[in-house]
């Protein structure tokens, strides 16, 4: 009988002892609660007592956290609707704080810590044109806001060490998608127009260019022409001078011959002159 007390209550001191005895691992800090009320805070990495039943030692991560949180849409300063993705990383820097805040749950830390952060992008988004805030320097956004996010964070127990912007999108049901389709089909009709503006006047000028060569061309052809002719006209005359020195009566009746076949080619030419006129005298015949 004595020795099975004696199982019992080492049994109990056994239980005992390890319910008494916690460790904190390193990134961890405990905090102790007897009957609900904080006695002890911020516990170091090692091992630590309690006292059984009476105590409880609730154990937080003090290493960096990635908090997730849902896209949330947001307007610019041009009334834009825009979806930003984001996430923080932070950790518990006060325990105590932490758990009074949130009686512990990581979860309900998040659910806090979201619209504090959400708030603090709104404003600075709301100040900055869609432009600024797509292809702007993303973390000029954040650094600006870390400070005021952590003023809420702090009353938590927990510190925003970063944010970022992971993903900024136009949501398919806003009428950004379709303003900047339109502005995008403008610039490409303005290219084009640029385009076949340019064209038109390299056309222009390539084809003022070839009316001038073919201006050019043509006066020196007809240069040519006008001097060949003059040529052609001196060596005729030349030609008929010697062969009207050679004969100059053959060359007289030649001449009167054409001029009379001129003169009556339609066959109904009529000319009145004096019938001594020397025009006539190949006309005349001997009696």
């Amino acid at each position: 009988m004595k020795f099975s007390v004696g199982i019992a209550v080492a049994i109990a001191v056994l239980f005992g002892l390890l319910g008494s005895v916690f460790i904190v691992r390193e990134g961890q800090t405990a905090m102790v609660l007897n009957l609900g009320r904080v006695v002890r805070t911020d516990l170091e990495p090692g091992l630590h007592f309690k006292w059984p039943l009476v105590e409880t030692a609730p154990i937080f991560d003090r290493r960096l956290q990635v908090l997730e949180a849902e896209p949330e849409r947001y307007l610019t300063s041009e009334r834009k609707d825009v979806s930003v993705d984001f996430f923080a990383v932070g950790r518990i820097d006060d325990a105590r704080a932490f758990y009074r805040a949130t009686g512990g749950d990581e979860s309900v830390a998040v659910a806090r810590l979201a619209p504090i952060i959400k708030d603090s992008l709104r404003n600075e988004i709301n100040a900055r044109t869609l432009q600024q805030v797509v292809s702007g320097d993303r973390s000029a956004i954040v650094n600006q806001q870390l400070v005021a996010i952590n003023r809420g964070a702090a009353t938590m127990g927990v510190s925003i060490i970063d944010l970022r912007i992971k993903r900024i999108e136009l949501p398919t049901d806003s009428q950004v998608i379709q303003d900047v389709y339109r502005r995008m089909r403008a610039q490409r009709q303005q290219v084009a127009s640029r385009l076949r503006a340019e064209g038109a006047e390299q056309a222009q000028t390539v084809r003022s260019q070839a009316d001038r060569e073919q201006a050019v061309i043509i006066a020196e052809a007809e240069g040519d022409a006008q001097r060949l002719r003059g040529e052609g006209d001196a060596t005729a005359t030349r030609i008929y001078a010697q062969a009207a020195n050679k004969d100059p009566g053959f060359y007289a009746f030649q001449r009167s011959l054409e001029a009379y076949r001129k003169s009556f080619a339609d066959g109904q030419g009529v000319i009145v002159m004096d019938r001594d006129d020397p025009f006539l005298q190949y006309l005349k015949t001997d009696r």
